[in-house]
């Protein structure tokens, strides 16, 4: 797409990507484990197994580009990667090693791994420049709660499709009418999108407390800790 200067500083683009789970992992452990994870699942609640997938964001805001993930805190050694908050991975207190932290990056300009492998994507969400940059300026007051576990009591895990899901919902964008791809399924992604309903409709109330202009974000994570 050719603009001119000024046509550059008013456009605005969000598009997700589907990655299979492990893609670029060359040792295979993590999509083996995916594997029986998907495979345990499927038993007990009675259906067939299916692909699991990874979700991730490129966002465009005038002349820059986005990329926007959850990832190991150690995977990635770039002094600029956009990293704007940390969470721990398993269990809490293991957090207080990077290896077992993950990240989000927003970063600008940045690159996204193995996007190369992504399927049914990229999936053209909006150009909307005021949903764009409120995507953006959300992304530090995303709860980091344990990867893994369901600290926020939504029924499934919070994961990096949480992170995906939750900045859509709440930057306003119509997650339902985003596509999976066949035979497809993102463990995490309800997570998210309950955890932005809460808030949407905390914030909608003016159910807000001090500490800052991301308090009415945080204060359902608290609340379900108490």
């Amino acid at each position: 797409m050719n603009l001119t200067p000024r046509e550059r500083q008013k456009f605005a683009s969000v598009e997700l990507h589907w990655l299979p789970l492990g893609a670029g992992d060359t040792s295979g452990c993590v999509r083996w484990n995916g594997r029986i994870f998907e495979t345990m699942a499927a038993w007990h609640q009675h259906r067939r197994a299916r692909d699991l997938y990874h979700s991730a964001l490129t966002v465009q805001l005038g002349g820059d580009r986005y990329a926007i993930e959850m990832a190991p805190a150690w995977g990635n050694k770039a002094p600029d990667r956009g990293v704007v908050s940390e969470g721990p991975v398993g269990l809490p207190w293991l957090g207080r090693s990077r290896f077992f932290r993950y990240e989000i990056r927003r970063w600008r300009n940045g690159t996204i791994p193995d996007l190369d492998q992504a399927v049914t994507s990229p999936q053209h969400l909006s150009t909307d420049i005021f949903r764009a940059r409120r995507l953006l300026d959300l992304a530090p007051a995303f709860p980091a709660a344990t990867w893994g576990r369901d600290e926020l009591h939504t029924g499934e895990m919070w994961n990096s499709n949480s992170l995906i899901a939750w900045l859509l919902a709440r930057s306003g964008h119509d997650t339902g009418a985003i596509g999976m791809p066949a035979n497809g399924r993102a463990p995490g992604w309800s997570a998210g999108l309950i955890v932005a309903t809460r808030q949407n409709a905390s914030t909608a109330s003016g159910n807000t407390q001090p500490g800052g202009r991301h308090a009415p974000d945080l204060a359902p994570l608290s609340e379900a800790r108490q």
